[in-house]
């Protein structure tokens, strides 16, 4: 009798199938295509020329690889400047840079947590810090979404060690945390505040030192930030902002950081290239927040339903999982690539289109945008959304 050890897979495909959440692959080529409204590409760095001239000469200098992890050989004086540029631009006394955002999560949840302490999460929260919470071993409390009084009630109930962690901007619907009443609550239990800056770099704060610094908060001493290289900055990779005493701490404990080749060159040198841009053109984060607002505000005019944006993130309500797929699907037959977000990637269930504003996009391009996006809309996407 044979034994077929992977057919259970093919039920759960069948299930996906039915119930219209089924995702695939679909490689694009490496000229610039259609209108693009789904990366995270929020500056408009990615293929900036002086981005790319400095990742291409990061890997002519020092090759194509890290070649090892950071306490072997994976360590160049690429990634201790890199390290200093972010730290000074954002405000804080140290940064340890690996290899993605989603590592670097990983590592300052379970590096800052473990068995006897506690963690409160945001419901709303990055599949990333979801993950981090669950390997960390400690207690860890799910909060209603962007609730400082339930934060502040877990962290109350509970004795030692603890810390909350939330997203500064929420990737599903892009609004903010509070930031400030949560860093209040956090001071007032002793616990440590962790915010994951992913969406807030280079959009939020002066000349878009991210969300931290826009509360006032960057630098504290409570205050641990992480974030990654691939949105605002378009390279690739992650890091850990923080006091310098929680950074050598990661660097002797953070598993993602120890056992993982370091970021290659040619990233860190494509970041530092974007930092050097943002340096000398701050005025790309307030236009990539314009362009957001305008996407908005054009779209509910045209009686969609939009959740209002606190940064580059503009979430469009869809009545199914299926209606977004084709929503999204019509959009880039029409020659726009926007994103499509679907049960489990939102916590509500709530199926979207996931539009990112970005700051080169141009008055006649957003125009475009929104026309496509109202032609091809389902009949009942103007409904309320419960």
């Amino acid at each position: 009798m044979s034994y077929a050890p992977f057919d259970w897979i093919d039920a759960e495909a069948r299930g996906r199938a039915a119930a219209g959440l089924v995702r695939t692959l679909r490689p694009r080529g490496a000229e610039p295509g259609p209108l693009d409204l789904a990366s995270n590409d929020y500056l408009g760095l990615t293929r900036h020329p002086e981005v790319t001239a400095a990742a291409a000469g990061a890997a002519r200098r020092w090759g194509a690889g890290a070649t090892g992890s950071r306490l072997v050989t994976g360590t160049t004086a690429l990634h201790a400047e890199l390290e200093r540029e972010l730290a000074a631009f954002c405000g804080f006394e140290a940064a340890l840079v690996l290899s993605s955002g989603y590592a670097a999560n990983l590592a300052a949840l379970t590096a800052l947590s473990g068995r006897g302490s506690l963690i409160v999460s945001d419901a709303g929260n990055h599949a990333s810090i979801v993950d981090g919470c669950r390997l960390s071993r400690a207690e860890t409390a799910v909060v209603p979404h962007a609730d400082a009084e339930a934060v502040a009630k877990a962290l109350g109930a509970h004795e030692g060690r603890a810390l909350a962690v939330t997203d500064s901007v929420f990737s599903v619907d892009g609004d903010a945390a509070p930031l400030p009443a949560l860093a209040e609550v956090c001071r007032a239990a002793s616990a440590a505040l962790l915010v994951d800056d992913a969406h807030g770099l280079g959009v939020l704060g002066d000349g878009g030192r991210g969300a931290l610094a826009a509360a006032g908060l960057a630098g504290g001493d409570g205050v641990v930030a992480t974030l990654t290289l691939s949105k605002s900055l378009g390279s690739q990779g992650g890091a850990v902002l923080g006091p310098a005493r929680v950074i050598d701490h990661l660097v002797n404990t953070a598993r993602t950081f120890i056992f993982d080749t370091g970021l290659a060159p040619a990233s860190a040198g494509g970041a530092l290239g974007a930092l050097g841009v943002l340096r000398r053109e701050p005025e790309r984060a307030a236009r990539a927040r314009e362009v957001a607002a305008a996407l908005y505000t054009r779209l509910t005019a045209a009686g969609l339903t939009a959740v209002r944006p606190d940064a580059a993130v503009v979430s469009v309500r869809a009545p199914s999982a299926d209606a977004a797929v084709n929503w999204a699907a019509d959009c880039r037959a029409a020659g726009m690539a926007v994103g499509c977000f679907r049960p489990p990637s939102v916590p509500d269930g709530v199926s979207r289109l996931r539009l990112t504003a970005r700051a080169d996009l141009t008055e006649e391009q957003i125009t475009a945008a929104v026309d496509t996006i109202v032609a091809t809309a389902p009949r009942q996407a103007g409904a309320p959304v419960s």
